[in-house]
């Protein structure tokens, strides 16, 4: 009877080892948390949220460049970014179109500003 029990209890201890091995996860030693895989997809928020930063990025920059973005719609899109609207002159367009380009994260420009014409 003695000898059944030690195996039973072998045997319990040995599922629990291989239970707890079985299933590791790598945690960030800094804060705990357990670190998501490498092929996890960001979620649909994270994303948006995301877009939004760059845009707001790239609309900073145009800003900080002396482009008025007064009639301008900054479009991000997986770092893809569209300038859409109207400027007051060509050199603006060419000019916002340059500095959205130099801003981290940005990986195309699509420009499709247009002139605003007087009076309109």
């Amino acid at each position: 009877m003695k000898t059944i029990n030690a195996l039973k209890l072998a045997a319990a201890a040995t599922a629990v080892v291989f239970s707890v091995n079985v299933w590791p996860q790598t945690t960030d030693a800094a804060s705990g948390t357990t670190a998501p895989s490498a092929s996890a997809k960001p979620s649909k928020s994270q994303v948006r949220k995301a877009n939004r930063a760059l845009s707001k990025k790239v609309q900073q920059a145009l800003q900080k460049g002396g482009v008025d973005t007064a009639g301008m719609n900054v479009i991000a899109k997986n770092g893809a970014i569209t300038l859409a609207g109207h400027t007051a002159d060509a050199t603006q367009i060419d000019k916002a179109a340059q500095i959205a380009k130099g801003v981290d994260g940005v990986t195309s420009v699509k420009n499709v500003l247009t002139i605003q014409e007087g009076g309109q």
